[in-house]
């Protein structure tokens, strides 16, 4: 029975958070075109802002942690660890986006069709590039539906090897890469976008260096050699061996 539940709880927070996904892409895409809450003042309205991501912030940060997950799976079974946190990073995107509330000043708006057409690019290529590096790695064990289907199975769990597929040859972290494309790759940029835009680019630098630390704790040397051979964003500034 157990098996069973913690399997049915993996699907269903993996279902919200694809949900949520998709969601997003429309969220960061009509961002400029948002009314809600245009009423109250602009400090009221960054302050909001600020707090929302403020939560998505902390939410990913510290489940994230090691020291968290081993307090955590004394709660909840270690199974469903990957799912639990998936579950809440979902609903905590859900919340941003269910109370973002824009700024509406307009920053830049770029008319020429080709500058908007590259623009747009940027934005499809960011979210396609995301979608693609998280299958490239294990899309099903990054969002939890191996553990829960390994245990629903009596096997037990192996976490994926290291590997360095495709454009993780490229740059260490495509997924953040392609979440700062998806932000930036905007035609018209108002005050709310750009501080959206400006601030998760931000949490992204800072959640690298956690991440990694996290990986050479994993990986060791294994991982050293990679961060000296290959650019963390950037493709065009591969660093030597």
């Amino acid at each position: 029975m157990k098996r069973t539940l913690v399997l049915v709880y993996g699907v269903a927070a993996y279902l919200v958070f694809f949900g949520t996904f998709l969601y997003a892409i429309w969220f960061v895409y009509k961002m400029d075109d948002l009314n809600a809450g245009a009423s109250a003042s602009r400090f009221e309205r960054l302050a909001i802002d600020a707090l929302l991501l403020s939560v998505f912030a902390l939410q990913h940060s510290i489940m994230a942690r090691q020291w968290f997950k081993r307090a955590w799976t004394k709660v909840v079974p270690k199974e469903a660890e990957r799912s639990t946190y998936v579950l809440f990073a979902s609903l905590a995107l859900l919340l941003l986006i269910t109370f973002w509330r824009p700024l509406l000043t307009t920053i830049w708006r770029v008319e020429n069709p080709a500058g908007v057409a590259v623009l747009r690019g940027m934005f499809a290529l960011g979210w396609l590039l995301v979608l693609t590096s998280t299958f490239l790695i294990d899309h099903f064990d990054l969002f939890g539906l191996k553990q829960v289907w390994t245990f629903f199975n009596g096997g037990k769990y192996q976490p994926p090897q290291f590997r360095t597929p495709g454009p993780y040859r490229l740059v260490r972290h495509p997924i953040y890469l392609g979440f700062i494309l998806a932000f930036w790759g905007a035609p018209h940029m108002t005050a709310g976008h750009l501080f959206f835009a400006v601030m998760t680019t931000a949490y992204i630098l800072i959640a690298i260096q956690f991440e990694e630390h996290d990986m050479i704790a994993f990986h060791g040397d294994q991982y050293r050699r990679y961060k000296q051979a290959v650019s963390m964003l950037l493709p065009f500034r591969r660093k030597s061996a």
